[in-house]
């Protein structure tokens, strides 16, 4: 910020490259990461990506078996369901743990973070009407009493 406290514009868009530069990173390493799920004991094991994509499935011969092939297929396809879910919890998890810290320098975890090194962006506070709906004189329907046109 200069000296008056009007933010600095050249400032501004330093730390937003910063941080898109520092996000795009993120999702690459989310890209690259993979998690597993497992169910049954290991039976059957999902390997899933940091997007969430499906990219391995290895089902165990011990989950099949060849005297009741009917259950045999129910249990399979039980057990491949849990894995997939274990594999996609564990993703969110990641994509969680990995992209918070840029919801959280926007403010949108409920915090008046602003970007890093800017806590709160003063100045910047009054351009969004009620709900942080932006308002730019357009007709809104949630601008309207509910009574009223």
């Amino acid at each position: 910020m200069d000296p008056g406290g009007q933010l600095d514009m050249q400032q501004l868009l330093a730390a937003a490259a910063q941080m898109q530069s520092q996000l795009m990173s993120a999702q690459q390493e989310l890209a690259d990461a993979e998690v597993e799920g497992t169910a049954g004991g290991g039976l059957v094991k999902a390997i899933v990506n940091g997007q969430g994509e499906l990219v391995e499935l290895t089902i165990a011969a011990a989950a099949i078996d060849p005297a009741d092939p009917e259950e045999s297929a129910q249990t399979v396809a039980d057990l491949v369901l849990a894995a997939c879910r274990d594999a996609y919890r564990a993703a969110a998890e990641l994509q969680q743990e990995m992209m918070s810290p840029f919801a959280a320098g926007f403010g949108a975890l409920g915090g008046d973070a602003g970007l890093p090194g800017m806590p709160g962006l003063p100045g910047l506070s009054g351009l969004s009407g009620p709900a942080g709906d932006p308002d730019d004189g357009a007709e809104d329907p949630a601008d309207r009493p509910a009574d009223g046109p």
